[in-house]
């Protein structure tokens, strides 16, 4: 499921510092970061406890019984095929959350691909809501054909830019919207003060909130990408998004949707959102010799200047997720990642700007970037561009051994 939107200030700012009495020479920041633990101590010490006790789907640690009962029902919406009687379409691109949000387990990644169309002109972005965008659904409902004689919605001539999106995984998802507004915003460095190539801005969205979810950062919270979930990715309207998709404007033809308004119940709706606000990170593997090295060479390459190895959530009523590390390797901040990955603008993000993309659960992805156009991993780093070239060329003047070694701590995210 991706979806839609709405910008200010700093990755640490990157100094060489001797690793453990080696001859490794890492880039780490020369201040504290908002976790209060710089780059390099957090690379060191990463809580073997949060890394390693959660199961593949399960829901986090200290839940109540009440909230482990709102997961499970939220898991059964999640899970629910859903049919043009109970509210599918009639535009759609699957037929439940389950069925793209699949692997390593329910709630995790998937390799299908859907397209994205907006336009931009002078700076402003038009998603081309009042004609089907942003998402051009791949499906339709057979009375839906029936009654056009169209099998998907078709690609907008209007459009200036069209993206294609895997599905991202939704592990660890309520961790991420628990980290405070406040400690993103310290990240960021739109003016590149520092002068490391470096100009991650945060997705400050109209109501004021920074967005950290979907590939542009266009939602603050979970309950707001669901939203876009729901209507752009099955045709299923909430009390959010009451209104069906429809082409080029043109006012659906009578008959195509038997479902009432809104097809999601508002208690429906909040136990998916919990079920996804709930479900545990995925674990990172326990780091051989090579991966051990290949974490630090990671960190001299500059990569967490984007990719920082974790962020703090602040105080929260949930236990769960309060106060707690998560080991996301993002700084969910806008990059310009330069010409070659550009596509669509959306929310305020310009068409080559991406929000940095966790790492978390890498190793159980078979296709990389945003698109899915990377075979591998190697291969997705090589094209990484705009302020991502430095540390890629980097990465590409590696000794084939010490390139092997980042290679492999990767594999272990």
């Amino acid at each position: 499921m991706s979806h839609r939107s709405r910008v200010t200030h700093a990755p640490p700012r990157l100094c060489p510092l001797p690793l453990l009495a080696a001859l490794i020479v890492v880039t780490a920041c020369d201040r504290e970061s908002p976790t209060g633990a710089d780059s390099l101590s957090v690379l060191l010490h990463q809580d073997s406890a949060l890394t390693t006790s959660f199961g593949l789907g399960a829901p986090l640690p200290f839940l109540s019984r009440d909230q482990r009962h709102t997961f499970t029902r939220g898991s059964i919406v999640f899970a629910t095929v859903f049919t043009p009687a109970t509210g599918l379409g009639p535009l759609f691109n699957s037929n439940s959350c389950a069925s793209c949000h699949v692997a390593p387990a329910v709630g995790g990644g998937g390799d299908s691909v859907e397209v994205h169309q907006t336009a931009f002109h002078a700076g402003v972005c038009d998603v081309l809501e009042e004609i089907g965008g942003q998402v051009i659904q791949q499906h339709v409902t057979q009375a839906f054909f029936d009654a056009t004689g169209l099998k998907k919605e078709p690609d907008l001539t209007e459009a200036t830019g069209t993206g294609r999106r895997t599905t991202p995984s939704l592990l660890g998802f309520g961790l991420l919207e628990a980290v405070p507004d406040a400690e993103l915003l310290a990240l960021a460095d739109s003016e590149d003060r520092n002068h490391n190539g470096i100009s991650g801005r945060a997705a400050v969205l109209e109501n004021g909130h920074v967005g950290r979810f979907g590939r542009k950062a266009v939602a603050a919270t979970i309950s707001d990408f669901n939203e876009g979930a729901f209507i752009y990715e099955m045709g299923i309207t909430n009390a959010a998004e009451p209104d069906e998709q429809t082409v080029h404007g043109t006012p659906l033809p009578a008959g195509v949707d038997p479902t009432a308004e809104p097809e999601v119940s508002a208690e429906d709706f909040d136990a998916t959102a919990t079920f996804v606000r709930f479900l545990s990170p995925p674990p990172a593997l326990r780091l051989s010799f090579e991966a051990e090295r290949g974490r630090f060479v990671f960190a001299r390459l500059g990569c967490v200047g984007c990719h920082v190895p974790a962020l703090k959530t602040g105080p929260n009523p949930v236990q769960a997720l309060s106060r707690r590390l998560v080991f996301a390797y993002s700084d969910l901040l806008l990059h310009d990642m330069g010409p070659g990955l550009a596509d669509v603008c959306l929310g305020v993000a310009t068409p080559s700007e991406f929000r940095t993309e966790p790492l978390m659960g890498l190793r159980f992805k078979h296709a990389f970037l945003h698109d899915g156009r990377a075979a591998t991993i190697a291969e997705a780093i090589r094209l990484h561009g705009g302020e991502a070239a430095a540390a890629r060329d980097r990465f590409l003047r590696l000794s084939s051994r010490e390139r092997f070694t980042v290679l492999k701590f990767l594999g272990s995210l």
